[in-house]
């Protein structure tokens, strides 16, 4: 059976981040259905909304949109009638529950979420410390670590760790090569979370040769050999269970689920180091 498409427009008067992750996260429940997106981002003017509604009329298709101005809002909604192309403010339902419950009415402000406060340079101080301590570089600042990420090659250690830190957790990960011993300061951590990251020797396998592949380099290697890497992940699991750090199996998780893992893991981890000082 092929694949259907079908236009999704998405407008929005901050960056449109919201937008995207709700559209995708409604559009992965249908199978054979795919949507062809339009973003339209920092749509703030009468005249930024106009030339929009001339791509929804020449491509009419499901409209969602976040727009705090209520007159950009009425003025999209009329021409999506018009067009028959159905839309939906997102955070409309959202901002309706928080004022039924808060008893009050919201002060609107576009993209009020990427404000420059402490938390968004928290985040940005968290982006910086952990790629400064990627794949293991400077490991004597590991004790500053919210969180730190071990595993073989492929384990999806630096993507997992940028995830973390773009949530505002200072995340260094460190590779286990074969023949290499881990650093010796792990031994002595406290205040971070050490997380062991593993997977199954034949998805390993099929991700490094992948990255072979893309390299262009020699694919005869123990890198790629099954029995090799199945030795390296028995290793790797013995090492975390001989120090008792838990044990997460990316194999069949995508990043966001690792990831959620993971905070699950810290939030227990903080709790016992703040209680034992």
């Amino acid at each position: 059976m092929g694949r259907s498409y079908f236009h999704l427009h998405l407008v929005s008067d901050s960056t449109g981040e919201t937008l995207i992750a709700a559209s995708r996260a409604a559009a992965a429940q249908y199978q054979g259905v795919a949507s062809i997106e339009h973003v339209y981002p920092l749509v703030r003017t009468r005249a930024q909304l106009e030339r929009v509604v001339a791509e929804i009329d020449n491509a009419p298709g499901i409209v969602l949109f976040t727009l705090v101005d209520p007159d950009l809002s009425r003025r999209l909604e009329t021409a999506c009638e018009e067009s028959g192309s159905p839309c939906l403010s997102v955070l409309g339902p959202v901002l309706t529950l928080f004022q039924s419950y808060l008893g009050q009415s919201s002060t609107p402000r576009a993209g009020a979420q990427h404000m420059l406060n402490p938390e968004y340079f928290k985040r940005i101080d968290a982006l910086n410390f952990t790629m400064m301590c990627d794949d293991g570089q400077l490991t004597e600042t590991l004790e500053s670590a919210d969180i730190v990420l071990l595993g073989v090659s492929r384990t999806s250690k630096t993507p997992t760790s940028i995830y973390l830190a773009n949530r505002g957790y200072r995340t260094a990960n460190i590779p286990l090569v074969p023949g290499v011993p881990p650093p010796a300061a792990l031994d002595h951590l406290r205040r971070p979370l050490i997380v062991g990251l593993v997977a199954s020797p034949d998805r390993i396998v099929q991700i490094r040769q992948n990255r072979l592949l893309a390299l262009q380099a020699n694919p005869e290697t123990e890198y790629v050999d099954r029995i090799a890497v199945a030795h390296e992940v028995n290793d790797s699991r013995r090492m975390f269970g001989e120090r008792n750090w838990p044990i997460i199996d990316v194999s069949r998780r995508s990043i966001e689920e690792t990831a959620a893992a993971i905070l699950d893991l810290y939030r227990e981890h903080k709790q016992k180091f703040i209680a034992h000082g």
